[in-house]
């Protein structure tokens, strides 16, 4: 029988449209039980590759006839060698091209809506990270926010719609993952921004980006409005687009809320996250629509691939919005807090400048579920 590659895209278009998968995940039980592959459609059996050299005779029962089916492993090699065992047994079998290494890479951009004047709006969505970041195009202008370091995506994007990137933005510096903001500005000759209370020890130059700041995209009326918001970090910075998308950054989430302990100043900065949930984002238009830089789950991604919320829904649904005690609220963002991202601290040295690991050291950093929120 066949053994066929599958890539990142093609599994996450099966997630989009909610097809039938089965995957047979071939890593230890404990990283399939940290991260794994999501979505509705999907089933799953994790039987580590080492309990396989032997055979795959005994698993044969347990492997549906009336779906495809996906081996998985770290990076490919172990997946391929189980898919051709299956094979071997006449069953069709595919493995993920790159393992989950390719998976946690992969960007799928999803349009989010067109802008006033005639400029669009992106979205972009790695759904193996959890990560979304976004791109802004207006009269062949591209502005990019939260850029992964998967930097060759946004600039081949920007090509094909036949826009230069000017700007660049980061609504924070990141701790969860890598940033491609420096590598895109030296790529495009693009401006870098960042807000100037997170980059006291960034070892490059750099746009400070302050409260109120606006920055025309293209020669349109389209603007992209800084707003100070702190919390998550003490320079955390939102964007109002159009006057109606608020990118929160990793301040609100769809199903949750940003965690503050990430610079070890969880206690500091609890009270600056409240305000800025409770106060700042109250004062905004109700009918925004919400577009974090993180998700949690699949589950919040909508029907049509995006990732995002009414303003006023969020402030219905959202728990974290939604607890009137002060003292609750400290509790739940300082003792309830979920396993910090793996290598987290290099991760902010690296996105300092301070540190510069190799491509295969920067894989390894990043790997891993997003840790960013609350709930």
């Amino acid at each position: 029988m066949t053994v066929n590659p599958m890539t990142a895209q093609e599994v996450t278009e099966k997630i989009l449209n909610n097809d039938q998968l089965f995957i047979l995940d071939v890593r230890n039980e404990d990283a399939f039980q940290d991260w794994k592959i999501e979505g509705k459609g999907i089933t799953y059996l994790n039987i580590p590759y080492f309990d396989l050299l032997d055979g795959v005779e005994e698993i044969l029962d347990q492997l549906p006839s009336d779906q495809d089916i996906l081996v998985v492993c770290a990076k490919e090699g172990s997946s391929i060698m189980v898919a051709d065992m299956l094979s071997e047994e006449g069953r069709d079998v595919s493995y993920l091209q790159g393992g989950m290494k390719a998976w946690s890479e992969y960007l799928q951009p999803v349009k989010v809506a067109d802008l006033n004047d005639g400029g669009e709006l992106y979205q972009f969505v790695r759904i193996g990270k959890g990560c979304l970041s976004y791109m802004v195009i207006s009269n062949s202008e591209a502005a990019i926010i939260d850029a992964t370091r998967m930097t060759d995506a946004y600039v081949a994007f920007a090509e094909n719609k036949g826009a230069k990137v000017v700007h660049i933005f980061d609504t924070h510096l990141h701790a969860d993952h890598i940033s491609g903001g420096r590598k895109l500005a030296a790529q495009t000759g693009a401006t870098y921004w960042l807000p100037p209370k997170d980059a006291d020890e960034v070892t490059f130059d750099y746009a400070p980006l302050e409260d109120q700041e606006i920055v025309k995209v293209g020669d349109t009326k389209i603007t992209i409005h800084a707003l100070y918001s702190p919390g998550h970090t003490i320079g955390s910075t939102s964007f109002v687009i159009d006057e109606q998308y608020l990118l929160s950054g990793d301040i609100l989430f769809i199903d949750s809320i940003g965690r503050p302990d990430l610079a070890g100043k969880a206690e500091d900065w609890v009270q600056d996250l409240r305000d800025t949930l409770y106060t700042r984002y109250k004062e905004l238009s109700d009918e925004l629509i919400v577009l974090p830089a993180h998700f949690m789950t699949i589950d919040e991604l909508n029907d049509d691939g995006t990732v995002s919320e009414r303003l006023d829904t969020l402030f219905k649904n959202n728990h974290g919005l939604n607890i009137e005690n002060e003292e609750e609220f400290r509790k739940m963002v300082t003792e309830n807090l979920p396993p910090q991202p793996n290598a987290y601290q290099e991760i902010r040295e690296m996105n300092m400048g301070k540190i510069n690991p190799s491509d295969e050291d920067q894989r390894e950093m990043e790997i891993g579920p997003n840790r960013c929120a609350v709930r």
